[in-house]
């Protein structure tokens, strides 16, 4: 694969190309792309005139960039969560129904959770995980669900790395936040992404007993109910 005069590959810059649009924003202008790609105006220029070409970006007047529909296509055709989420929903639906409360579904990547699936109730309280979207393992139930049934390495080596930029959790609790969730079967978490809300969440695992995703529920703290909720979960 060719290398640019900074020693960079072409996969490298197309994918830094791609990974500069911020969740929840659709477009960029070039110049802005470029920055947040780190690369020269004339060289962003030219890898997204040859992506638009092939339908992976839209190249509008004025500058714009937006990703295209191929890569749309392409994503939701082939993505490796699909069949999770096509079996998962139904019973997405019920929880959501019976509970009358936000449902996520995540899987474990690196060391987050990415919420791959989610079920929003008008007039609940706000949802903050979006399909897509990441939150560290640390301020999700959703992620602690996720690690807490991990093999003992894994969680060694997350814990072995652990750091919260804001500082207001420590390595200690966590830890502590992962033996619970192991031993109850469930994570819950209150008001860390919402002082108002409080998530609960569960492994789903498959005919080997490793766990594959994590569904959960968001809801108000007036309406924390472990009784209903773990059960129905």
């Amino acid at each position: 694969m060719a290398n640019s005069a900074s020693g960079d590959s072409v996969v490298d810059r197309v994918v830094r190309v791609m990974a500069a649009f911020p969740q929840g924003v659709t477009s960029l202008q070039l110049s802005e792309l470029a920055e947040r790609a780190e690369l020269p105006l004339s060289s962003a220029h030219r890898l997204v005139r040859q992506l638009a070409d092939r339908g992976f970006l839209d190249l509008g007047a004025g500058g714009t960039v937006r990703l295209g529909m191929r890569l749309w296509e392409l994503v939701n055709r082939n993505a490796p969560t699909l069949a999770l989420r096509q079996a998962a929903v139904p019973f997405m639906e019920d929880i959501q129904q019976v509970l009358n409360q936000n449902v996520n579904l995540a899987v474990l990547d690196g060391w987050e959770a990415l919420f791959v699936e989610r079920l929003s109730r008008r007039g609940s309280v706000a949802n903050r995980a979006r399909i897509a979207g990441r939150m560290p393992v640390h301020i999700s139930s959703a992620g602690l669900a996720l690690m807490a049934t991990q093999p003992r390495e894994l969680q060694a080596a997350y814990l072995g790395q652990f750091s919260d930029p804001g500082g207001k959790v420590s390595v200690d609790v966590v830890r502590q936040l992962l033996a619970e969730a192991a031993q109850q079967g469930y994570a819950q978490l209150a008001g860390v992404v919402d002082p108002d809300t409080w998530g609960i969440a569960v492994p789903v695992m498959d005919g080997k007993r490793r766990t594959v995703a994590a569904l959960g529920v968001v809801v108000p703290l007036a309406e924390m109910r472990l009784q209903a909720l773990v059960p129905a979960l």
